[in-house]
């Protein structure tokens, strides 16, 4: 009898064990509990000066339904990523919520957003709910992550202005779609296949000294938040050899998981 105990116990153990091994690798869509605020003075767009280096279009990007992350900012390779966040106060909030792309570094008040107001709004179920909601400042919210869409858009490179032809090149990956984030970032010459391994210098701000010459192909390491499956996309258009200073060049690719 003693033993058939102790083998149900182990057994029911085990089962527990199982059970919370599959709920915890299962739960990517699962929502976070944590906190949110937003910028002021941020009615139609975000901020202009994002740590993600993407300048004034990451204050219209998304609509303006941008946000800061602190912890979620993850030295950059967090900017460009969805999430979909709601508020948790039943009588002002959504079960939507309001879905942001994070431009930017930042945290107050223990928070793990710091929304567009655009986008903090966006949360509340009415206009005057919205107005009550934006009256609390900080409030509890839940979040997870979502995938990034940009209908009708390829992924593109903004060849950042403190570029310089042939000393140094610096770039941003724009209009990522899905919900995986690019880790890593070649560029080869296309006339003799050399490549080499370009520095995240801050955000999503891709750089090399001195550029390889002639034109250049991008290829972009897409791989999963959660350790999984790794994927190196090759663009269809490269960089051409006299590209400049603000030139924004279309991929001829984009991705959707």
């Amino acid at each position: 009898m003693a033993l058939y105990l102790l083998c149900l116990v182990l057994s029911t153990t085990l089962l527990f064990n199982l059970l919370q091994t599959l709920a915890d690798t299962s739960c990517i869509d699962c929502f976070v509990q944590s906190r949110a605020t937003y910028y002021p003075n941020s009615a139609d767009n975000g901020t202009d000066v994002g740590a993600c280096g993407f300048g004034s279009f990451g204050a219209t990007l998304n609509g303006g339904d941008v946000s800061a992350a602190s912890n979620l900012y993850r030295d950059g390779v967090g900017c460009g990523a969805c999430y979909q966040v709601r508020c948790t106060n039943s009588a002002f909030c959504s079960d939507k919520g309001s879905t942001v792309v994070i431009t930017d570094q930042g945290s107050s008040d223990n928070t793990d957003f710091i929304l567009s107001q655009h986008a903090f709004g966006r949360m509340a179920q009415t206009t005057d709910a919205t107005a009550s909601l934006l009256a609390l400042g900080v409030v509890g919210i839940e979040y997870r992550r979502v995938a990034c869409s940009y209908p009708n858009k390829n992924i593109t490179f903004k060849i950042d202005e403190s570029s310089g032809n042939p000393h140094y090149l610096a770039f941003v990956i724009r209009y990522q779609q899905g919900r995986r984030d690019i880790t890593a970032v070649q560029l080869c010459e296309t006339q003799n296949f050399v490549c080499k391994l370009l520095d995240r210098s801050h955000g999503a701000v891709w750089t090399t000294t001195p550029a390889p010459s002639g034109p250049l192909s991008v290829r972009m390491l897409f791989s999963d938040e959660e350790g999984g499956e790794e994927t190196w996309v090759i663009p269809v258009n490269d960089i051409p050899q006299d590209w400049k200073a603000g030139d924004i060049y279309d991929s001829g690719v984009q991705v959707n998981q």
